[in-house]
């Protein structure tokens, strides 16, 4: 069964609508983990629109499991992270105004770029992982780059219009599971996932990790943090 990285942005997101203290994504981290998740998941974004580096500095320090850290491949964010050392860094795609990431990184037309990227976070000790779309072409250029690791970007499955829709994108999702295991690199998934379709995904048997945020937070608003991370472990475990 898939692990359970938990991202909590939106604990932040939280904080900042009234620009205070509370709540505290540190706090938001432990209860996760003692709730069962594997990692905890923060993007740092360029325009600090919740997670700050204070938060990161923390996090690095009282995190059990694992930090993994979404971020651009832009030249300041790179600093920070050569400095925090999470046992992760994830690139993703980041454009300033949009609510959330609306799709997969572009490995193929950045590919310079994001291995001078690569190298410098590998030179650090962290492990890189590759936001991408379900796409032949992406997955090829994230071998050929040199890492170990992808999340497949599950968008199109989890906003499907319909069930015709949902299944022809869930399609594309095993094919392309396949494709990047048949190219040795181990693959996770994420994104717009909640409890209502997480559960197929989570039975695709070569997704090693399941990245799930906003579906969590929004969840814990009505039943608690804890709660809601159990009820997402036990959906993931089937």
């Amino acid at each position: 069964m898939p692990q359970l990285g938990v991202n909590i942005d939106h604990i932040a997101t939280l904080r900042e609508v009234r620009g205070g203290l509370e709540p505290e994504p540190v706090f938001a981290a432990l209860v996760c983990e003692s709730a069962g998740a594997d990692s905890i998941v923060v993007h740092l974004r360029e325009d600090r629109r919740h997670i700050k580096e204070r938060d990161l500095c923390i996090l690095k320090e009282v995190v059990k499991t694992k930090l993994n850290l979404e971020m651009a491949v832009a030249q300041d964010i790179v600093k920070i992270a050569c400095a925090v050392k999470p046992e992760q860094a994830t690139l993703v795609p980041e454009r300033r105004q949009e609510l959330t990431t609306e799709g997969g990184l572009d490995v193929v037309s950045n590919f310079k770029r994001i291995r001078q990227v690569l190298k410098r976070l590998e030179d650090q000790g962290i492990n890189v992982s590759l936001f991408i779309d379900p796409d032949r072409r992406q997955i090829e250029a994230a071998g050929k780059i040199g890492v170990s690791m992808i999340e497949l970007h599950t968008g199109r499955y989890a906003g499907a219009a319909n069930a015709k829709k949902q299944d022809t994108y869930f399609k594309e999702l095993e094919t392309a599971v396949d494709f990047a295991r048949d190219r040795n690199l181990h693959v996770f998934a994420g994104h717009g996932l909640d409890y209502s379709n997480v559960s197929r995904v989570a039975k695709i048997k070569a997704i090693e990790e399941l990245n799930i945020g906003y579906s969590i937070v929004c969840r814990a608003a009505l039943v608690g943090l804890e709660q809601a991370v159990r009820q997402m472990r036990a959906l993931i475990n089937g």
